[in-house]
């Protein structure tokens, strides 16, 4: 009988531990590369979103012709203000020829590691080989993961840090002392201040807004844009100006023209996805002097491919436990039977 395994928060700060933070993000880069360079055999849809005045939540379904995923996500920016996540998520991959789910899984922990992989991944194509700066513009949950994938992964040596919210940069600071000890921080008085002098310019603000974070004349020759918070219609971080200036690349264009950057783009406004860098089908970065944009809204590919790397250091750490979500029936047929049978037994709760 198939099992369903449960991997909660714990099991996946256990994998983290165990494994150390690097390791386990240089482990999503690999699964991520891996997966995006099978992007012809996967079956692609934008994400469902359901939007409230007080934020959105969404389901991000995709699949091969051998597993089946999708993740729940919300983004609720007011959310901390009640002691709450801005973002919580859990996910499935089931197995296709069979319809059984598989694992089901936490995600808030994962997608913040996978969402920090993927913009290693984009990087390593699109940025300078010799960037040693990093810009990190919204100090809130994903930042930590930012700054430690950049810092271990592509030799980021500095960090310049701003967030509205000087509480947001203290907790940031206090993380990397432990995490990163050797990454040098720099506290900065506004987004225009910490993009100065850097190579990679990271943006992952909540505020769903139409915001103008970076402008057109903070932009310096060579300069290589992460845009991680604009992930929703009616929010972005960049001013049309910047997107004009740089060659822009995407995860999935059906959906970054909805929710990305891209959203404040005219639709003949030319990008290139993705998997085809990683393909070979066109060039990532050209030059030195050029400016490139990674407009990341997060794609389902992506949490597919976290779902895969957990089951499989679940598996291979022994970790996990059934999560009783499937009868186990001598009789497919009878599930009635298997209803009344299972109420009846000792220690049944029913009258």
């Amino acid at each position: 009988m198939p099992r369903t395994t449960l991997l909660t928060t714990s099991d996946i700060a256990r994998i983290v531990a165990t494994h150390g933070l690097p390791a386990v993000l240089s482990r999503m880069v690999e699964y991520l590369e891996a997966d995006y360079r099978r992007w012809q055999a996967f079956e692609k849809t934008p994400r469902l979103a359901s939007h409230s005045p007080v934020g959105v939540i969404e389901l991000m379904p995709i699949c091969d012709d051998r597993e089946y995923s999708f993740k729940y996500v919300n983004g609720h920016p007011g959310n901390p203000a009640k002691g709450l996540s801005t973002v919580v998520a859990f996910g499935v991959l089931a197995d296709v020829p069979t319809g059984y789910p598989a694992v089901i899984s936490e995600l808030t922990l994962t997608t913040a590691i996978r969402t920090a992989g993927t913009s290693v991944m984009a990087a390593r194509l699109l940025a300078r080989a010799d960037s040693k700066v990093m810009a990190l513009i919204g100090n809130g949950a994903q930042s930590e993961f930012q700054a430690n994938a950049f810092h271990h992964l592509m030799g980021i040596e500095e960090v310049r840090l701003f967030d509205v919210d000087p509480a947001a940069t203290d907790k940031l600071v206090a993380n990397l002392a432990l995490s990163a000890p050797k990454l040098r921080v720099v506290r900065c008085t506004d987004a225009a201040d910490a993009v100065r002098g850097a190579d990679i310019v990271t943006t992952a603000t909540a505020d769903k807004t139409n915001a103008t974070i970076i402008t057109a004349d903070m932009i310096a020759p060579g300069v290589h844009f992460n845009a991680v918070g604009g992930d929703c219609p009616g929010k972005t971080e960049m001013a049309a100006g910047v997107l004009e200036r740089a060659r822009v690349f995407v995860e999935f264009e059906p959906q970054s023209r909805i929710e990305g950057e891209l959203q404040q783009m005219p639709a003949d406004f030319r990008v290139c996805e993705l998997w085809r860098v990683l393909a070979g089908e066109m060039a990532g970065r050209r030059e030195a002097s050029e400016v490139t944009l990674f407009d990341s809204v997060g794609f389902a590919l992506e949490d597919y491919a976290s779902l895969r790397m957990m089951r499989d250091y679940a598996r291979e750490m022994g970790m996990g436990r059934d999560a009783g979500l499937i009868p186990d029936m001598a009789d497919p047929k009878n599930l009635f039977g298997y209803m009344t049978d299972t109420a009846a037994k000792p220690g049944s709760k029913v009258a």
